[in-house]
């Protein structure tokens, strides 16, 4: 089940009903949609809407810090093959917290909110509560993502002490995932209570309603559908092999990719690419909209993956998602309601076994596309988010007020 606050509102009711005033911290633009798979943006949106009144401070690029760490990244990377994690150093989070210091003088603030980047906190001075918004540690992503890969010594130690001073630093935390709240609290020993789970909701303005999304698919074609930015890190090439599997056992299969461009060698006639939409074009969102009205399955063989917004967009067009279990992928497909869930091992075979089994049984189908927009009605969405996120801030100023924190 996915663990979502629960807040006793009695605790609240002598509280006033003034709605806060919010400084929502990011290093890009949060008006751009296609931040962080535009996670900024709808956060963004969801505080403004069940939260508070929310004043944008970004996109915060202090410089030079930012050039001499990425070209010290650069030169080690080339020179020794070792990496140097600049954006959790000293010096960037000083530069950071000079900046933020500044912008948070122009007005009184009743709650700092900063998506991602826990390099914003760790040296920041301040006395306003602030609340941290993660999708993993940086001990859950260290030797598991790329660009926390081979770190020298040095560096290692530098960006896990700047992530606890961070999180130490922070009023609360949230996270889409067990996988990282379990690492906020084991790897970093965080208090459990001030930690909250609450799933990340679908990047999708205006959702086909559920009757829309839940007719019956009429084709004896299998879609399946493929989102993603990387080919190689999403597992592209063991979709790829699904869709040959899938069309040798005689299930008629075809598989679109949207968001990449694979590798030369993969061809073949029932592959379909698109290599980009833009959810900023209304014309190109209405593609994107039919690309998920007429997809089956959503297949992400994801080598690596924090949580996954895909899977609560597929979810929000009753589409089953067919992925790896990896990472904090468990807290957004929930076995058997909203998919399946294969070891990393698993290969295109394993995937067509399990796609097959369901295709091929339309009342389990059915039964998987109604409970998997019943998930995005429930949880996956982002009012049901900013009910936690309330949650978790009236919680902690409750007990603030009391002297318990």
């Amino acid at each position: 089940m996915l663990h979502v606050p629960v807040i006793i509102l009695f605790l609240y009711t002598n509280m006033s009903d003034k709605r806060p005033k919010i400084a929502y911290v990011t290093s890009v633009d949060a008006r751009d949609k296609r931040s962080w798979s535009g996670i900024h943006y709808s956060i963004w949106k969801a505080l403004q809407k069940h939260v508070g009144d929310v004043e944008l401070i970004g996109p915060v690029k202090p410089q030079p810090a930012l050039w001499i760490g990425k070209i010290a990244t650069g030169l080690s990377q080339k020179l020794f093959h070792k990496r140097y994690n600049y954006r959790h150093s000293r010096m960037l989070s000083k530069a950071y917290a000079n900046y933020v210091e500044k912008e948070l003088h122009r007005h009184k603030y009743d709650l700092i909110v900063v998506p991602a980047t826990s390099t914003f906190i760790s040296f920041l001075k301040t006395n306003i509560p602030i609340a941290y918004i993660g999708d993993s540690t940086v001990q859950n992503t260290m030797d598991y993502y790329p660009a926390l890969t081979n770190l020298y010594a040095f560096s290692r130690k530098e960006t896990l002490a700047i992530e606890q001073e961070a999180l130490d630093k922070s009023a609360f935390l949230t996270y889409p995932s067990k996988w990282a709240s379990g690492s906020a609290m084991h790897d970093f020993k965080i208090s459990p209570s001030k930690i909250f789970t609450i799933p990340f909701g679908a990047n999708i303005e205006n959702i086909p309603d559920r009757e829309r999304v839940l007719i019956k698919k009429q084709t004896k074609v299998c879609n399946l559908l493929f989102l993603g930015v990387d080919w190689k890190r999403k597992g592209g090439s063991i979709a790829f092999d699904t869709m040959v599997e899938l069309n040798k056992m005689g299930i008629d299969t075809q598989l679109t990719v949207c968001g990449c461009i694979p590798p030369e060698k993969f061809q073949h006639p029932k592959l379909k690419v698109i290599p980009f939409l833009d959810k900023n074009n209304d014309a190109q969102k209405e593609e994107f909209t039919n690309l998920l009205l007429a997809s089956h399955f959503l297949i992400l063989p994801t080598r690596m993956e924090c949580f996954g917004i895909v899977f609560c967009e597929a979810s929000a067009f009753g589409i089953p998602s067919i992925a790896t279990n990896t990472g904090g992928v468990s807290s957004a497909v929930i076995e058997g309601k909203n998919g399946y869930l294969l070891p990393v091992s698993a290969k295109g075979k394993d995937y067509a076994a399990v796609i097959s089994g369901i295709f091929n049984d339309e009342e389990k189908y059915n039964f998987l596309a109604r409970e998997s927009r019943n998930l995005f009605e429930t949880a996956l969405n982002w009012d049901k988010w900013a009910e936690g996120f309330k949650g978790a801030y009236l919680k902690i100023r409750s007990e603030t007020k009391q002297g318990s924190v």
